[in-house]
């Protein structure tokens, strides 16, 4: 059996190397449109600011181990066709030249590409690139790009287009270069996946380490100019904003590359992105997918578009074993994230409030703060947390946290998303058997301190 996997990112490689673990005699070839199969693309942010000295630091595994393997990696090669009825990949090799592969399984692990926002200077004949200091950041091409800028121009300011996780990162990163950093965000916030009394936290973060921050502030273009390039926007009051910059970063989100295998037949879902089953079957015969390319099943919300490295890992798992012959489902996603912003970090799992009345639940959110261990032992810090149960059933439906970047913040919303996972109530997490002791926790977790806060505030209210 041959199984061809198209794409050497997270998807792509956990499938061949799920495939390879479970049937050493399966042959498996991964098509990578670049050199780099295999680096974390979230990582990235850390080798711009300089934390992450090495660039090969940032491959999971190198060439030499994934080889290692069994499988056959064909760098620099571009898939171009699918030919479904013949079980065929046409690709285009190092040097131009085409030529087919022949599968009994495909994988298609295309992920997802930046969205460039219509506005002058971003798009169209004239449209500004790496070359003038502008630059989008989702490959590690993008990542090269950049530290050429930084090293070859020597910029001291910089504006930084969005301000969601890559955006947040981005802007610490350079920051911490010593440009000086202005952010715009469109939306009244920033980190939108948060509520806004917890992005108001981060927004002070960034503040409070010398970045300019614009919210509802849209972006309207980018030109050259003598001294840089301008930015021009218009701000929350209607009021035109220019902005004179050495460089532009623009990290609004991403979108599904599923051109390849639309163009063979794939059915399309939410924001193009590729229609999928549980077991990561497309429509067309021995044809998976998995990775930022397809849609997600969501544990709480059903289908979405989810992009997310952690997802796309276990995708990519699924699709390699089932690719085989195996009858694997994917367990679905909660949207588990967290983010560092300098000293502090912020995180989420599960839903919001508008997230959860769109599906027809009744859903009440508690503030609570609480410490990350006991305040007696030196070096505590406080943590923010909001919880979101559900008033008709008292299931537990998402969390949310800020605090200090030592104060464990992402070990707890890990344990709100196992209880999520597991359909607990929010009553329930009170039972979990936690960990403690006075230099690392409490007797009762910050977590469980917030589900203990949602109790009594919601006691007697009904759906």
């Amino acid at each position: 059996m041959h199984l061809v996997a198209i794409g050497g990112s997270d998807a792509g490689i956990s499938a061949a190397l799920r495939a390879r673990e479970l049937d050493p005699g399966v042959e498996v070839t991964v098509v990578v449109a670049d050199r780099y199969p295999n680096f974390s693309i979230c990582g990235i942010p850390y080798h711009v600011s300089g934390e992450v000295a090495d660039w090969r630091s940032l491959a999971h595994r190198t060439v030499a181990d994934l080889e290692a393997t069994g499988m056959v990696l064909r760098l620099d090669t571009v898939a171009r066709r699918i030919d479904v009825a013949d079980h065929g990949l046409l690709v285009t090799g190092p040097g131009g030249a085409e030529e087919r592969l022949a599968y009994d399984a495909l994988v298609v692990g295309t992920g997802a590409v930046s969205v460039r926002p219509p506005v002058e200077g971003l798009v169209g004949a004239g449209a500004l690139g790496a070359e003038d200091g502008v630059h989008m950041l989702h490959s590690m091409d993008d990542t090269f790009a950049v530290t050429r800028t930084l090293e070859e121009r020597r910029p001291s300011s910089a504006v930084v287009v969005g301000a969601g996780y890559i955006g947040l990162e981005m802007a610490e990163a350079l920051t911490t270069r010593g440009l000086a950093v202005t952010q715009l965000e469109q939306l009244p916030e920033v980190l939108p996946t948060v509520d806004p009394a917890l992005g108001a936290l981060v927004h002070e973060q960034l503040v409070a380490h010398g970045v300019d921050v614009r919210t509802s502030t849209t972006l309207e273009g980018v030109a050259r100019a003598d001294d840089g390039l301008e930015v021009r926007a218009r701000g929350a009051g209607g009021d035109r904003v220019t902005l004179r910059t050495d460089m532009v970063l623009v990290v609004v989100g991403v979108r599904p590359d599923a051109e390849l295998a639309a163009a063979a037949g794939a059915t399309l879902g939410i924001r193009g992105a590729l229609v999928v089953d549980r077991a990561m079957r497309t429509n067309l015969p021995d044809v998976f997918a998995a990775g930022d390319c397809v849609v997600t099943h969501h544990r709480l919300l059903g289908d979405t578009y989810l992009p997310l490295g952690t997802t796309a890992h276990k995708q990519g798992r699924v699709a390699g074993e089932n690719a085989i012959g195996g009858s694997r489902r994917f367990a679905g996603s909660l949207g588990t994230q967290v983010v560092k912003v300098f000293d502090m970090v912020a995180a989420r799992t599960g839903l919001k409030d508008a997230e959860a009345v769109s599906v027809g639940l009744h859903p009440r959110t508690v503030g609570f703060e609480g410490d990350d261990h006991k305040a007696y032992y030196p070096g505590s810090h406080r943590v923010r947390l909001r919880t979101t149960g559900d008033l008709a059933t008292g299931r537990l439906l998402g969390v949310q946290l800020f605090g200090h970047r030592h104060a464990e913040v992402a070990k707890r919303v890990d344990i709100a998303a196992a209880a999520i996972f597991a359909e607990l109530c929010v009553d329930e997490v009170s039972d979990l058997d936690l960990s403690y002791t006075p230099p690392l926790g409490s007797p009762w977790d910050v977590v469980q301190g917030g589900a203990q806060a949602w109790v009594r505030e919601t006691a007697g209210a009904g759906a």
